[in-house]
């Protein structure tokens, strides 16, 4: 359950040069934060602030874990000097990496293009590569001057929902052309650092992963439409928290059950996979969060089931993998959450994975 390369390079170049390019480095900022748009519903803003509150929790863990098993680099990195060397080496290579994403994302996913009847106007290499480079620009920028990962969710956050459902506006199955050139440019630019300096710039490039994978803007704007006693938003509020405590163990028990299986990019173990991995867990939790607060499994229909078909078989994760996911997946919402709130869930939880069932992938793919 992860996500890997997607490439694209043969599509005609006349439509590129459309691209808004009025930042300094010459890549698009219409998406930056300069002009957010404010959820003056105070449920959006609860739901908002339960995600960040899990996320703190992650990120506390992780620099404590960091810091613990590195901590002369991590000092010496953490440093305001180690801090701007670190960004403006990824600054500089930024372009480059881009460049670089799209070529994975495109050698990936250009077949599926014709495979989905997507319409390849859509998919503009050019604007997708420089949305990717501004935000990434900012998010080192921010590195940079100190400002925490914490931080960096929120002055980014709104900016990422808007260009994903600007992309996911006209077909939702685009997101999944925007969501790995996001994925490839961080994995680029973790590779260019040393160990400490990735430890700490992980959480960064986490936060973009986040944003560009779950529908969390979504969620805030549906949330912001129920009343505070609504038992879809109690639901959800509940759930958000301990989503991640929940991907970490749903991903153990995968391991358990399919100890030697490998995928695109590796063994389910390594901590490349693993991460993938516990972040398309924690997607399917927000997707059911949204559905719930919709009402409604459309967004299940057109952006993730359609995206699980594009990239899944590509990266060669099975269906009965993601079949194994999804029932440890209700085994621990019943154990973590109420039974008042499992109730709100199941149904949803249920029809997703009813359209993942064995029947849906007859004479598929192997390993279906």
């Amino acid at each position: 359950m992860e996500y890997s390369s997607v490439p694209l390079s043969d599509f005609s170049v006349d439509r590129l040069g459309s691209s808004d390019r009025s930042s300094s480095s010459g890549y698009s900022n219409s998406f930056l934060p300069n002009a957010r748009v404010s959820f003056d519903k105070p449920n959006s803003h609860s739901l908002a602030a339960v995600w960040a509150r899990k996320y703190v929790a992650s990120v506390t863990r992780n620099e404590e874990q960091a810091h613990s098993s590195l901590p002369k680099q991590i000092a010496d990195v953490a440093s305001p000097e180690g801090r701007r060397y670190t960004a403006d080496k990824l600054l500089k290579s930024l372009k480059l990496a881009s460049a670089q994403a799209w070529s994975q994302t495109e050698s990936l996913l250009a077949t599926e293009i014709q495979r989905h009847g997507i319409n390849p106007a859509l998919i503009d290499p050019w604007k997708i590569a420089a949305d990717s480079h501004a935000l990434y620009e900012k998010t080192l920028e921010g590195y940079r001057e100190r400002q925490t990962a914490r931080r960096l969710s929120v002055a980014i956050g709104d900016a990422c929902g808007r260009m994903r459902q600007d992309y996911t506006r006209h077909d939702p199955r685009t997101i999944g052309f925007v969501s790995m050139q996001f994925h490839y440019t961080g994995q680029l630019l973790l590779a260019l650092l040393t160990p400490a300096e990735r430890l700490l710039i992980e959480p960064y490039v986490k936060v973009m992963d986040d944003h560009m994978y779950m529908p969390l803007r979504d969620a805030y704007q549906a949330a912001a439409e129920h009343s505070i006693n609504s038992p879809a938003l109690k639901a959800t509020q509940s759930l958000l928290p301990v989503s991640t405590k929940i991907a970490y163990r749903v991903c153990e028990q995968i391991h358990h059950l399919h100890p030697n299986y490998h995928s695109f990019s590796g063994n389910l173990k390594s901590r490349h996979v693993m991460i993938s991995s516990i972040r398309d867990v924690e997607m399917f939790q927000v997707y059911l969060c949204l559905c719930v607060l919709e009402g409604s499994i459309r967004s299940v229909q057109q952006q993730l089931f359609p995206l699980c078909v594009m990239l899944y078989p590509r990266l060669r994760v099975s269906w009965q993998l993601v079949r194994d996911m999804l029932q440890t997946l209700n085994w621990e919402i019943h154990n973590c959450l109420p039974s008042d709130q499992v109730k709100v869930l199941l149904p949803y939880l249920t029809v997703l994975t009813e359209m993942f069932s064995k029947d849906v992938f007859i004479g598929s793919t192997p390993g279906s």
